[in-house]
């Protein structure tokens, strides 16, 4: 779908905490071109001084219908993120950008097994893609790996739990607090759970990678020691180096 360069009006729809520090945003915005699953977004935020903000959001949506959803994880310090987590309100506009990005999108015309690996709120753009696997009725084999904190530090958790079956497998890993019952260690993503949870590189899936820049890292470095060949590998961070 064609990026647009233009700066377009959306309108807060809705605005609902999924989070303790995250809310999600649904946006419609008059214009909008359409885009792919894993696309992003340019937001803009300008003052009444005139003083102006801009950070890259992805989307958990994908489709040309003219509404677009996005999480906002909330950094203490920042311009942006508290302003749409705590402030913002349906009816309030904002001014977006896009769509942005062709190399971390998935379609349904990929027949591959699919292996998505999301940290923290790097699960925007790989929900886009859980959501539109199920919409297309394809039987590409598709797994998600999701690491979080603990259950409450989830975005879209009912969501994706809906999500799985069929050709869709849903895998949770928590870094420091896991539900009652869970039989897993507690701890941050490893070899171990690499090789339990996610495709094998003998069945060569296309693999996303989203979260941290830490996390993406480390868990690009996990797959290519597990054998995944490293051009295979997609990989989209944010965050500090």
């Amino acid at each position: 779908m064609t990026s647009s360069s233009l700066w377009l009006v959306a309108t807060v729809v809705e605005a609902r905490r999924t989070t303790p520090h995250g809310r999600v945003l649904t946006l419609r915005v008059d214009g909008w071109p359409g885009n792919l699953a894993g696309q992003h977004v340019d937001l803009r935020l300008t003052a009444e001084d005139g003083y102006q903000a801009v950070r890259s959001y992805s989307l958990a949506s994908a489709g040309d219908d003219g509404l677009l959803e996005l999480a906002v994880d909330e950094v203490p310090d920042g311009e942006v993120s508290p302003y749409l987590v705590e402030d913002v309100r349906p009816g309030d506009e904002l001014e977006v950008r896009g769509p942005i990005g062709a190399y971390f999108v998935w379609t349904p015309v990929q027949t591959e097994p699919v292996q998505l690996i999301a940290g923290g709120s790097g699960i925007v753009p790989l929900l886009a893609m859980s959501k539109e696997h199920a919409r297309s009725g394809s039987s590409a084999p598709m797994r998600l790996l999701y690491a979080v904190r603990s259950a409450d530090d989830a975005f879209y958790a009912t969501e994706l739990e809906d999500l799985a079956g069929g050709a869709f497998t849903l895998d949770w890993a928590y870094s420091r607090s896991a539900p009652p019952g869970w039989a897993r260690p507690v701890g941050r993503v490893d070899a171990a759970t690499i090789a339990a949870s996610t495709i094998p590189a003998s069945q060569r899936p296309s693999v996303y990678v989203c979260g941290p820049t830490g996390f993406v890292e480390a868990v690009a470095d996990l797959l290519v020691a597990a054998g995944h060949e490293p051009d295979r590998i997609r990989t989209e961070r944010f965050g500090g180096a």
